[in-house]
């Protein structure tokens, strides 16, 4: 069957915000019984993290009484690169023409700008690696432009170091930092702070909301997937 996360990110906390915003989040996490607040050894390869309380039934709603979470909590304090794993980014969004450049089969397609898509249950995916780094390569590029290339040197410049590189959109030219761009599919988020829910339920709209909330009101991302 696999094991599934759901992982909230937060798109604006940086590396001075991450261990404060991380705290007051499990904090009200533990004081509303949704987890535990002892950190134990509940993660898939034997990683601390933090056990599904009493109440859990609050992140997920009422609908999902008969699926009980069976792994924990996992809080990501550091700069990390969060993604739906398996497959790979469909396309990526240029923010400065509104051109969607596709990633597996080639060529810069014309359409509208959407929002960033939430990926539904029942997409195969799998979570970062254990550095933290999406798997570079094994897509097509552009003809001419090998546009995926550039963005796996730019994802692994933002891992190691936290500078955001540019890339030139293959179609207005406009240089773009990684940060900047936008996917598809919803399928990248860079960040230094991510709450990973093993094995649960889905979370509802009203919990990410809440959270969100506790997070100053920053933006967010969710990723759900499948290991």
């Amino acid at each position: 069957m696999g094991d599934f996360f759901q992982t909230v990110v937060d798109l604006d906390a940086g590396p001075q915000d991450a261990a404060r915003l991380a705290e007051r989040v499990v904090g009200w996490l533990a004081a509303e019984g949704i987890v535990l607040a002892a950190p134990t050894r509940c993660l898939l390869g034997d990683g601390l993290g933090h056990e599904p309380g009493p109440h859990w039934i609050k992140a997920t709603g009422e609908e999902n009484a008969d699926h009980q979470p069976y792994d924990g909590l996992e809080v990501h304090t550091e700069r990390t690169v969060f993604h739906d794993g398996q497959g790979g980014p469909g396309s990526v969004i240029c923010p400065r023409c509104g051109t969607t450049t596709g990633l597996d089969f080639g060529g810069p397609e014309e359409g509208p700008v959407g929002e960033d898509g939430t990926p539904p249950p029942g997409d195969g995916a799998s979570p970062a690696d254990e550095d933290g780094l999406p798997p570079v390569g094994g897509h097509g590029a552009p003809p001419g432009e090998e546009i995926w290339p550039k963005f796996g040197e730019a994802i692994t410049t933002w891992y190691e170091t936290g500078a955001a590189a540019h890339i030139d959109c293959p179609v207005c030219a406009a240089p773009v930092a990684l940060t900047d761009w936008r996917w598809g599919d919803g399928w990248f988020s860079f960040g230094y702070l991510g709450f990973e829910f093993w094995n649960w339920p889905p979370l509802s709209e009203e919990f990410r909301a809440r959270v969100a909330d506790l997070l100053d009101g920053h933006r967010t991302a969710y990723h759900w997937g499948k290991l």
